[in-house]
């Protein structure tokens, strides 16, 4: 089993692990931007972005960091992710 099956299913189980782990920030940062995430001393982007609300037209960098810090963070661990499958996977066609 360990011979057959473990080679077929790790570039899966490692690609399915990169994709949780943004979602599970994604989650976080949105409970939080409702207010219902970590508590208040631990800093966490959806905090940034529900306080930036309020002052976004007069600074608007409040907004756009935060964001994209949280794009490029899900971005790259998707990016990752794929890489990896395509590294690993044994059934993919190479030149």
């Amino acid at each position: 089993m360990f011979v057959d099956v473990l080679p077929n299913v790790t570039a899966q189980l490692i690609v399915y692990a990169t994709l949780l782990i943004p979602v599970s920030i994604v989650t976080e940062a949105a409970l939080s931007f409702l207010g219902i995430g970590i508590p208040p001393p631990t800093p966490d982007w959806g905090r940034m972005l529900a306080r930036a609300e309020t002052v976004y037209q007069q600074a608007w960098w409040f907004l756009v960091f935060p964001g994209l810090a949280l794009l490029i963070t899900t971005l790259a661990f998707n990016i990752l992710g794929d890489g990896v499958r395509d590294a690993l996977d044994p059934r993919l066609e190479r030149l």
